[in-house]
């Protein structure tokens, strides 16, 4: 609870100044500004791809080596995570910003929705530095001991935006230019915050002069570790972009908007899973690394409950009140007829989600990143894109929604072997050890 309820409270900020956000560009600027955001998603999980690969990494080896109580290594980890984030994000903004257009009409974007795709993604590229800065080092703070500095500054950075973005659209009437440049002024106080945490002498690690030079010893188990989230993020741009052109050869722009009410209310709840998850994720590292499997185990079983009940309030709200939820983010008669639709059929099997990425994040906590990538992949990759390939060809437009129900349960069923197997073994572990009776 010390850890998860503060990483819960920050997420859920998080999610609502975003949902919030895309209410007012919904309402303020319009249908086709609905669309064109949900053109950008997929870059952004690209960049947060490139974080994640990062940051998911730091984290998690902070938390093991603390618990191995080895701290001159783990600032070494938070030296080097630095240099690695500054070089990574400088390469992929420059290229993004080189090749915006062509990107955006990849990705799915129609003569409608690039205008305002592209006035999005222009604004906000600066920003997707700051921020993979604050996300790596956000999670950084959390695993090595200071969740509540952690929530604070995702708090900031909430109010920050929803401030700025209610000033900038309604007032300013800058659109969703507005919505953007208040997203990269929200990243950049929270980034001061974060970082400001890192050079207090009193804290667990800090920055400190020589942890910044590149040692291949500390970048490869970061790089393992943060693959799996990593790639998880990049399976999600290739599926937002099967997804895109899916939706527009069967049911316009107006399912290309539906599709991104739908992935901006699923995901309102995926962010407090997520949080539920940063919390865990210093407890199950810690006692790894300390040998504590029963501690570890035990902490997995809560955050599954947890968030098995999250996503089953999610479906249920998405199957008896569809129309109530499209009509927070457009008033357009087409695109709520579409997305009470897709929210009926696309989150039938919601429920096991929480499961699923609860599981994903134990094996990443816990080092081991073959199961923690197979395990990411396996929805998105070895389900969800044969499914989005075939089924539209089959049935059309409702072929796309009922995608996701099928690889929900298909990736389930693939996690269950992987946790039954994982967790035999670590109990007859502790069992030679003596640890258990």
């Amino acid at each position: 609870m010390q850890y998860s309820v503060p990483a819960v409270i920050g997420t859920i900020v998080v999610s609502l100044y975003n949902v919030i956000d895309r209410i007012f560009i919904g309402q303020q600027v319009g249908p086709e500004a609905i669309a064109g955001l949900a053109i950008t998603f997929p870059v952004m999980n690209l960049c947060t791809a490139f974080g994640v690969l990062v940051g998911g990494g730091a984290a998690a080896r902070v938390s093991i080596l603390l618990g191995q109580n080895r701290r001159d290594e783990a600032e070494r980890v938070l030296g080097n995570s630095l240099i690695l984030t500054l070089l990574i994000g400088t390469l992929y903004v420059a290229t993004f910003a080189i090749f915006l257009d062509d990107i955006l009409i990849a990705f799915g974007a129609s003569p409608t929705t690039l205008p305002p795709a592209h006035d999005f993604m222009s604004t906000i590229l600066p920003g997707l530095l700051l921020m993979n800065l604050t996300f790596t080092f956000n999670n950084i703070q959390r695993s090595s001991g200071y969740p509540r500095r952690a929530m604070t500054a995702m708090i900031l950075s909430a109010l920050v935006n929803l401030v700025l973005a209610a000033l900038f659209i309604f007032v300013f009437k800058m659109g969703i230019k507005g919505a953007a440049l208040a997203t990269v002024l929200a990243m950049f106080s929270a980034m001061i915050f974060v970082l400001w945490h890192f050079f207090k002498k009193d804290v667990t690690i800090h920055f400190k002069r020589g942890i910044y030079r590149i040692r291949w010893s500390v970048i490869a188990p970061i790089f393992a570790i943060g693959a799996a989230p990593c790639l998880v993020n990049v399976a999600g741009c290739t599926v937002n972009v099967l997804i895109n052109n899916s939706l527009a050869k069967y049911g316009g722009d107006s399912a290309v908007g539906a599709a991104g009410i739908f992935t901006t209310y699923s995901q309102l709840v995926a962010m407090i899973i997520l949080g539920i998850c940063q919390g865990m994720q210093p407890i199950v590292g810690y006692n790894f690394g300390a040998g504590k499997y029963s501690r570890m185990l035990r902490t997995y079983r809560i955050a599954v409950g947890i968030t098995t009940i999250l996503a089953t309030l999610c479906m249920l709200g998405a199957i008896g009140i569809p129309r109530q939820i499209a009509s927070l983010f457009t008033n357009h008669t087409e695109l709520i007829d579409m997305t009470e639709n897709c929210l009926t059929k696309a989150l039938l099997i919601f429920p096991l989600a929480g499961f699923q990425i609860v599981s994903t994040t134990f094996f990443q906590s816990t080092g081991q990143a073959a199961k923690s990538i197979v395990l990411g992949l396996s929805r998105q990759v070895i389900f969800l894109i044969p499914a989005i390939l075939v089924l539209p060809r089959l049935m059309g437009l409702e072929g796309v929604w009922y995608s996701f129900p099928l690889a929900d349960l298909c990736a389930a069923v693939i996690t269950a072997a992987f946790i039954w197997r994982s967790f035999h073994h670590m109990r007859l572990l502790e069992r030679n050890r003596g640890l258990v009776r």
